[in-house]
């Protein structure tokens, strides 16, 4: 199986990584190519762009400034330890051994507006960019265009590399959106993750975003390769539900909380 997850708004780069062991991005080129039209943004377009505050703009401009290759330990940080957000929450990357860090890296992958995709311990600086944006490059008026087909074939490429059957997608709508699932060479399965409240089971967003985190850990920690053993996945009181389920979508509920 490979995993695909979502980034995170907020970044720790206070932290220090719990491993010395890091790699590069491989869409370097093109993330050079995004922060060149980033830095000619002022922070009011960006503050527009993103329907962010005026700080956060601010932030996020002189991020764009001060991005420069090469990317090493002193001014970057491993993906998978950078992103501080509900999914990594649920994920807690920073208590895994080398051994679930080697799995990882080998069947984990982050969707990112910047980086395209990224291995756990890709080194990456700071930076706010949603796939959303309708930041309009050479290739198009937002970064769906900008990516086109290109997340999807190293998808596809690192899926033949690895052996992986199965694209376990524990993504957002919004990132999953820059892969062209048609053009996916494997099946592809969605874990949804539902909270009884007032007596149904719904999609509550919050629960759902830590859910995908502790799925990806439980398959890194269990070092699960078939889908079926997806099934058993119980960490935070969840349940394979059988009846709500199908091929593409694993339902896993769980009681009030």
């Amino acid at each position: 199986m490979l995993l695909v997850v979502s980034p995170a708004k907020n970044l720790d780069y206070d932290t220090p990584p719990m491993t010395t062991e890091f790699s590069m991005p491989d869409m370097l080129d093109d993330a050079s190519e995004l922060i060149d039209t980033c830095r000619t943004l002022t922070p009011a377009d960006v503050s527009s762009l993103m329907s962010i505050s005026d700080k956060l703009a601010g932030l996020n401009v002189a991020r764009y400034e001060s991005w420069s290759l090469p990317f090493t330990s002193d001014n970057a940080k491993q993906a998978m330890l950078a992103f501080n957000g509900d999914v990594y929450t649920g994920l807690d990357a920073a208590s895994f051994s080398e051994e679930d860090l080697d799995f990882a890296q080998k069947h984990l992958r982050i969707l990112s507006g910047l980086y395209g995709l990224l291995r756990p311990l890709d080194l990456m600086q700071p930076y706010r960019l949603e796939m959303g944006t309708k930041l309009a490059t050479e290739r198009g008026k937002n970064l769906y265009e900008f990516w086109g087909d290109s997340i999807t074939q190293k998808i596809n490429q690192t899926m033949a590399d690895n052996g992986s059957e199965t694209l376990v997608n524990l993504a957002s709508t919004e990132y999953f959106k820059s892969v062209v699932t048609k053009s996916i060479n494997n099946p592809i399965l969605t874990p949804i993750f539902k909270d009884k409240k007032n007596g149904q089971y719904k999609i509550i967003s919050f629960f759902a975003k830590k859910a995908r985190g502790m799925m990806a850990r439980y398959v890194i920690q269990n070092k699960l390769t078939e889908v079926e053993q997806l099934k058993g996945f119980d960490l935070g009181g969840y349940q394979f539900s059988e009846a709500d389920s199908s091929v593409k979508e694993f339902v896993f509920t769980r009681n009030e909380q």
